[in-house]
């Protein structure tokens, strides 16, 4: 066990846990954008650092990311914490102060309005969305690409594809709402509009329809049609000269 100072507070957490888990914990509340508990930390939005003073020092830390430390005494709410959180916040509102999530973090934190205006993104590139469909679905269908101002998700090398499964699990993580079931569903995430020959279903949540699953899907040489005599249900050997 690890015994550290939060807040006044002496607790214990097991050894190996973050901050931000022993906050938790403890019912100490800390705000964050980019951390879900079904993902590796990524400490990206920043909203979650803490003041930590240990060996004599004190600094802001990233507590989703940063180990518990044997008699370390950790700030969560004092003016050197508000204060890089402002500074956050005032840049995340930069483009997404249209946004009830971002819009309720200014609030509590006091700020009213950016000093930059940027044109309005419902995306704040917290990458919960791309984490998720890597390492909870595992296809990794979209990813974040560019750098500075131009970093945004897309698929891999801005092409479609037909890796996307249409899981909604980057729907369901997003905590702005920038992406939609219908990013995910619509024709424009396809790379090719082949019609199947074969029996459709609805789909339960939205009713559009869609093939049946359990088949595979290939694609003649040339790449110019479907070649519909490979296609067979999952996990069948297909034999050789068919």
């Amino acid at each position: 066990m690890v015994e550290l100072t939060i807040d006044d507070r002496e607790v214990q957490i097991g050894a190996g846990q973050t901050i931000l888990e022993a906050c938790r914990e403890h019912g100490i509340p800390i705000p964050t954008l980019c951390y879900h508990e079904a993902l590796e930390p990524y400490a990206a939005c920043r909203l979650c650092v803490v003041e930590l003073e240990a060996n004599g020092r004190s600094r802001l830390v990233a507590s989703c990311v940063h180990p518990c430390e044997d008699g370390a005494v950790v700030w969560t709410n004092s003016e050197m914490v508000q204060r890089s959180r402002r500074i956050t916040v005032e840049l995340l509102m930069a483009t997404a102060a249209h946004v009830p999530a971002i819009r309720a973090l200014a609030q509590e934190l006091g700020v009213r309005a950016p000093r930059y205006v940027q044109e309005p993104d419902d995306c704040i590139l917290c990458g919960l969305c791309v984490r998720a469909c890597q390492e909870i679905v595992g296809v990794s269908a979209i990813s974040l690409i560019n750098r500075g101002i131009a970093r945004r998700v897309s698929p891999p090398f801005e092409i479609a594809s037909g890796v996307c499964i249409e899981c909604a699990t980057c729907v369901q993580v997003c905590p702005t709402g920038a992406i939609t079931l219908a990013d995910i569903t619509g024709k424009t995430r396809q790379a090719h509009d082949w019609a199947t020959p074969y029996d459709t279903e609805p789909c339960r949540v939205c009713g559009e329809r869609y093939a049946v699953p359990g088949f595979e899907f290939r694609v003649s040489s040339d790449h110019s049609k479907p070649e519909t005599r490979n296609l067979k249900p999952a996990g069948a050997e297909v034999g050789h000269g068919q």
